[in-house]
């Protein structure tokens, strides 16, 4: 269920072959720490891509997924990084991570 794939550098020239797809993204830190868990839904503009570019700065690497169940993936992957690290992403909100079940 973690995420396998590969951390990209979050900066523009990345985010140009990405498009417009509904789905889920990781931010990381330049060694490959989850900082934030998010998704691009139907109120994302511009999608993955429109997420992603609103986040340049934030963070040193993103990897995604185009996924169309992409609230069920985002908080499989909370629950995982939880359950892994005994925390959530430092970036997400509690709203985001409210009434999360627990992965054993």
């Amino acid at each position: 269920m973690r995420s396998d794939k590969p951390w990209l550098p979050l900066e523009e020239t990345q985010l140009e072959r990405i498009g417009a797809q509904l789905g889920v993204f990781e931010l990381g830190d330049v060694w490959g720490r989850v900082l934030y868990i998010g998704a691009a839904d139907a109120r994302s503009l511009f999608g993955l891509r429109g997420e992603l570019e609103r986040r340049i700065g934030s963070a040193a690497r993103f990897r995604f997924e185009v996924n169309t169940a992409y609230k069920t993936r985002q908080q499989e992957l909370l629950m995982v990084h939880f359950a892994e690290n005994g925390r959530y992403p430092e970036l997400n909100t509690e709203l985001e991570t409210r009434g999360l079940g627990r992965l054993s």
